[in-house]
């Protein structure tokens, strides 16, 4: 078995937000940094979130103050840092009497407004539905207030390119399987996986000065099956289903749906021509690869949506469906609902030296923190390491003063340019657009069309720049096209990636 070596300062494992964001951090501050994923950057967890940038309102129900409260500041940070991404959205919470009373919303409101500073996002108020409202006639008031809305997919692959920027190697497929400490370096065994029509890799043997095991649902299991060592915490697994049907309505507003059971359900605008429901909370045993939305929690969320919205849905309204499993805290409360979103970082080292940092729990929100607060605790062992950097530095793609400004600056420079895909390239690369259309002067020159607006020359930027190699990892990560093209251009696509990929290997080039 042949091997390549190479000695660094920091392994991180786990390809969701909080490793990527680990990595972007640890190696902005000057750290030689690799991190490895198993699967494709936020294959799991972190691609199946409600897309939201919040708060979380509900948890001021469970007195998490200041949770609710960094995650309120970090929604300022974030807005400002990815434009390109995320942005301001408005939800409406429609109120019924017989659930949660006015004068408990209004103060839920009141703290949510006032718990940290705004300063892009309007106050909550008090509204009432008329005659255009979508929701049924004899729901009349409600409220109104502004959180944010993000590309949480994207979010992690901008992370990625962030630290890649910074010096740090991404390897996408790629397994640790061994973990050991030796006298001065951990010596790690990396497992590379072969794509279809490829030789299986050799093992890639890694010496690193510390590790982070950011393994999101898989942390406790990596201690048993690299680390060979127990997990200072346990982890509950929280599945959170979302279905996907044509838009409800009009407008550009999201809806907050308060349930009979207290939980809450989001309708969101998605994707232009469709509306998110989701999400639920059941509690998940198994493997968490193999998640997936049960007819329970499916009849559950259209029920919901029938009870509020004049268009009523059936099982074959759902254009698309997907799940993901939280590895929260083990907290030990009675419901799945009630399980902190907060998060726990455990460092282990032996004689002040070969550290390993764990993350436990955590919320998308508040990755950036999360991160930082992770770097911090690794700054001991690192005595060089530089101060911190990322509340103030926009994400790849992000340096632009506003949308419409960048928005004219790619209608002018590329006129050509149909306005649906400028539109999409804004809300997905930002600057980085120029990137992708550096050698474009006409349509034609963007190469195959695979269909819905997806060229040669954007599949090309994503498997050189973002580490795409599989048709599902551009079509359901790197962007949502998956809903729109046929499966006959989804083959193409796989097809098109299988014959580049072979000729020179997307992770390679990153």
């Amino acid at each position: 078995m042949s091997a390549t070596e190479a000695e660094i300062d920091l392994l991180v494992i786990g390809g969701g937000i909080n490793g990527t964001g680990i990595a972007a951090d640890a190696a902005g501050r000057g750290l030689s940094v690799w991190l490895c994923e198993q699967q494709d950057l936020a294959a799991a967890t972190s691609s199946n979130s409600s897309k939201l940038i919040h708060g979380g309102l509900r948890y001021l129900e469970h007195y998490e103050f200041r949770l609710v409260r960094e995650a309120l500041a970090e929604r300022e940070v974030l807005l400002k840092n990815a434009p390109h991404i995320m942005w301001p959205l408005l939800f409406r919470l429609p109120h019924q009497p017989h659930l949660r009373p006015a004068w408990l919303i209004r103060l839920g409101l009141f703290l949510y407004d006032n718990l940290a500073k705004r300063l892009t996002l309007p106050a909550s108020r008090g509204i009432k539905f008329g005659a255009d409202s979508p929701l049924h006639p004899q729901i009349s008031r409600g409220f109104e207030y502004a959180d944010g809305w993000v590309d949480d997919a994207r979010l992690v692959v901008l992370n990625a390119v962030a630290a890649h920027q910074h010096g740090a190697r991404i390897l996408t497929r790629t397994r640790c399987i061994a973990a050991r400490r030796m006298q001065d370096h951990w010596l790690v065994t990396l497992q590379p996986q072969a794509l279809a029509g490829q030789v299986t890799p050799p093992v890639i043997m890694l010496k690193a000065k510390a590790i982070v095991n950011a393994g999101g649902p898989w942390v406790a299991q990596l201690f048993s099956d690299a680390l060979t060592e127990q997990s200072p915490q346990q982890i509950r697994l929280v599945k959170g289903s979302h279905i996907v049907v044509p838009k409800l309505h009009d407008q550009p507003h999201a809806y907050m749906l308060q349930n009979q059971d207290q939980r809450i359900v989001f309708v969101i605008p998605y994707e232009q021509n469709f509306s998110l429901i989701g999400t639920t909370d059941v509690e998940y045993e198994g493997d968490p690869a193999a998640v997936a939305i049960s007819p329970a929690e499916i009849d559950y969320l259209l029920q919901i949506s029938n009870s509020y919205f004049k268009r009523q849905l059936s099982r074959s309204d759902i254009v698309h469906s997907f799940s993901g499993v939280r590895p929260l805290l083990d907290d030990e409360s009675v419901n799945a609902q009630a399980v902190t979103r907060d998060y726990k970082l455990e460092l282990s080292a032996v004689a002040e030296q070969l550290p390993l940092l764990s993350v436990f729990g955590g919320k998308i929100t508040t990755y950036r923190k999360l991160a930082e607060a992770a770097v911090d605790r690794l700054a001991p062992f690192f005595p060089a390491m530089t101060a911190r950097w990322t509340a103030d530095t926009p994400l790849p793609g992000g340096d632009f003063a506003n949308s419409q400004s960048l928005a004219q600056q790619l209608q002018l420079q590329y006129p050509w340019l149909p306005v649906a895909i400028q539109q999409r390239y804004l809300r997905s690369y930002g600057s980085r657009s120029h990137l992708l259309l550096l050698r474009a002067q006409s349509v034609a020159d963007l190469g195959e069309h695979f269909g819905a607006g997806l060229y040669q020359a954007e599949v090309d930027y994503l498997s050189q720049y973002e580490w795409a190699l599989q048709a599902e990892d551009i079509l359901w990560r790197r962007s949502k096209l998956g809903l729109q093209l046929e499966a006959a251009q989804q083959q193409r696509l796989q097809q098109y990636l299988q014959a580049t990929t072979q000729q020179q290997p997307a992770r390679q080039l990153a």
